[in-house]
């Protein structure tokens, strides 16, 4: 079978082998407790998340102290003006980064890295990127999905001593695996990595490479053939950006991210050495998706610093605007905004932080809170930065360059709009992401049901599913009816001045009823579950509102303990909660109260014509060219744009 598809609609796979690749490269089984996957069981063990997780006064100290030399660095060396308006970060920006260690934040001291836990890094992608947004996407991409990551946790002794002192000072590195007809359906990938002898011999197309254009260092995904001697399958590879036949055909630009440097990637005949080969042949979508666990936390770092930088704005603009005799932030209209923007900034902060610091600690499993994290971050931050642009008004709109020119204050409101918009998309869109989350909440029920729904399992593997589901649920369903969030002193030691135990009472109760909605959905709908994609969407939306307002709360609680704005910490995750529940409430009823099957008709309509007429009166401004660009293999045509900063 080839592996190029004939046209962009005529897959080369089909659905259930697609699933099947996707489901083999899932880590299986769960060998540390995750209160996000108890949630989604309907079980709230709040025990895994409160007390506070803390980091040690070490990690703390030369935390706090690198934060420092960031902070002046981002005040006096970054123009994030002059980043916009060249749509480039200038080469004395990143060499200053690679002098301050910023390359090796996350890397081990002993290959010449800071070795700065999750919780400091994400502090400094959140300062780096209110300074640049660009900047922190350069440094994210290189720690977080980059060479770094991976060789942590899958690279041999050799590979990481080889590598990880370049790519701590010196090596900016790229992770590359879409390609001009793959997103996010791996099973399609075209690039082949062909063994010969003691090399491998890459071939094919890499599209949207963040950092591709400036990279030194590759982890490039590639297709082993299958033979008698290899495994084959997906392999991850490092690869020098330098080798002969690397050509980066094109650096793209976007309406956000005006620095950052992505492009598309052309392997020919690339000869990658086979101890550059990244775990076993077969293994590279597991190392992806173990990498990102954890790396999709540096994107909900920087949406925490868009918050904070949107509610400095918000108060300072709001209270300077007068309108009818008052500051417009005494306006309910706007008001209501502020109050959004500052309570939602700190349930984020709240859900971030606690991921991170569980993920420093590695006592709990955090793929779901990671996923959690990303996709909450990600949808939150835009609406803050949309409201923002409202309070602004007309000037929300206006340029920064613009406003200067006339003498007010430079203050890039549509630019955070812009910059912010692709984190909806960048390392698994919101779509995906709540399939990933989706399948991952719903693993138990799989696991002693699954045979049941599977069209091709025998008759005898569905009797054997069907027993050990009904001892499964026997003990599981019971548990649902009852719980502590009915009774009114659950959870009173987080019952001050402001009582935030009700709000922990309603995630307990609603916890419970998330999971009885997820059952019934699962014996209503059974095999067709994974279709109803609205359904799965909004299950996942409402264990991120309850996630999040847990996370919300256990701060508060952390910052009264440490007598550092407790009172105010309190108040914050008060008005969140308030916020949150409402918009569960309002989700709950979408499960059932929808438009899901219409909307089906209707796409379908769209797709064959029937509404075409509706299109009529309007000219089509795009130019001509194909919807997706030719990959074949073969040598590059185009002049190498790969430009590494020395």
């Amino acid at each position: 079978m080839s592996l190029l598809s004939a046209t962009p609609h005529q897959p080369t796979v089909t659905e259930r082998e697609a699933r099947q690749v996707a489901e083999a490269a899932r880590e299986q089984d769960w060998r540390k407790p995750s209160f996000a996957k108890e949630l989604f069981l309907g079980r709230f063990r709040l025990d895994l998340i409160h007390p506070h997780p803390m980091p040690s006064d070490e990690a703390a100290q030369r935390g706090e102290e690198f934060l420092a030399k960031l902070r002046d660095f981002c005040e006096t060396k970054i123009d994030g003006a002059r980043i916009e308006r060249e749509a480039r970060i200038p080469d004395e920006v990143i060499n200053g980064l690679k002098e301050l260690g910023a390359l090796g934040m996350k890397i081990d001291t002993k290959y010449g890295g800071l070795g700065l836990t999750q919780v400091y890094y994400n502090k400094a992608l959140a300062l780096v990127g209110s300074a640049s947004p660009a900047t922190g996407a350069l440094l994210s991409a290189h720690q977080s999905i980059g060479v770094p990551q991976p060789l942590k946790i899958f690279g041999t002794q050799e590979q990481r001593d080889a590598f990880l002192p370049r790519c701590a000072r010196t090596d900016i590195t790229a992770f590359l695996l879409t390609e001009p007809d793959v997103g996010s359906d791996p099973a399609r990938l075209a690039t082949t990595a062909v063994p010969d002898g003691d090399d491998y011999v890459l071939d094919g197309v890499k599209l949207w490479t963040t950092n591709g254009v400036v990279a030194d260092l590759l982890v490039v995904m590639a297709r082993v053939p299958k033979s008698q001697e290899h495994k084959g399958g997906i392999t991850a590879f490092v690869v020098e950006a330098a080798s002969e036949g690397v050509t980066v055909e094109n650096r793209n630009s976007f309406m956000g991210l005006r620095g950052l440097e992505n492009g598309v990637t052309r392997f020919h005949r690339v000869r990658v050495p086979a101890a550059n080969r990244i775990g076993a042949e077969g293994a590279g979508l597991k190392i992806a998706l173990t990498t990102l666990n954890t790396g999709r936390l540096s994107l909900p770092a920087m949406c925490v610093g868009a918050g904070k930088w949107c509610l400095k704005i918000a108060r300072e603009w709001s209270a300077a605007r007068e309108q009818w005799g008052k500051p417009v932030a005494f306006h309910e209209a706007v008001g209501a905004k502020i109050s959004f923007i500052a309570a939602t900034t700190f349930a984020l902060e709240a859900v971030l932080d606690l991921s991170s610091q569980m993920a420093d600690e590695d006592r709990n499993d955090i793929r779901i809170e990671a996923a959690l994290a990303k996709l909450y971050g990600s949808e939150m931050a835009w609406l803050m930065a949309d409201e923002l642009v409202q309070i602004r008004g007309g000037r929300g709109f206006e340029t920064a360059e613009s406003l200067a020119a006339r003498g007010e204050r430079a203050v890039p409101a549509e630019q955070i709009l812009r910059d912010l918009r692709i984190n909806r998309i960048f390392e698994g869109s919101t779509e995906i992401m709540h399939l990933l989350i989706a399948r991952e909440a719903v693993d138990a029920h799989l696991k002693v049901a699954g045979d049941l729904i599977d069209p091709d399992k025998s008759l005898s593997d569905k009797a054997r599913a069907g027993a050990n589901a009904g001892v499964f649920y026997a003990k599981w369903l019971p548990k649902l009816v009852a719980g502590p969030g009915q009774l009114p002193n659950s959870y009173s030691e987080f019952k001050r001045e402001v009582d935030l135990s009700g709000h922990l009472r309603y995630v307990e109760r609603t916890a419970r009823k998330l999971a009885r909605s997820t059952f019934y959905a699962m014996s209503r709908w059974q095999g067709r579950m994974e279709t109803k994609q609205g359904f799965l969407g909004r299950i996942v939306n409402i264990g991120a509102e309850l996630f999040a307002m847990s996370a919300a709360c256990v701060r508060a609680e952390l910052l009264r303990t440490t007598e550092d704005h407790g009172r105010e910490a309190y108040q914050l995750a008060d008005v969140f909660c308030r916020q949150a529940r409402i918009r569960v409430e309002e989700l709950f009823g979408r499960l059932w109260n929808n438009t899901d099957d219409v909307d089906r008709t209707v796409v379908k309509g769209v797709l064959s014509g029937t509404y075409e007429w509706l299109e009529h009166g309007v000219v089509d401004p795009s130019g001509e060219g194909a919807w997706i660009a030719d990959a074949t293999p073969g040598p590059s045509r185009r002049e190498n744009v790969h430009r590494p900063i020395r």
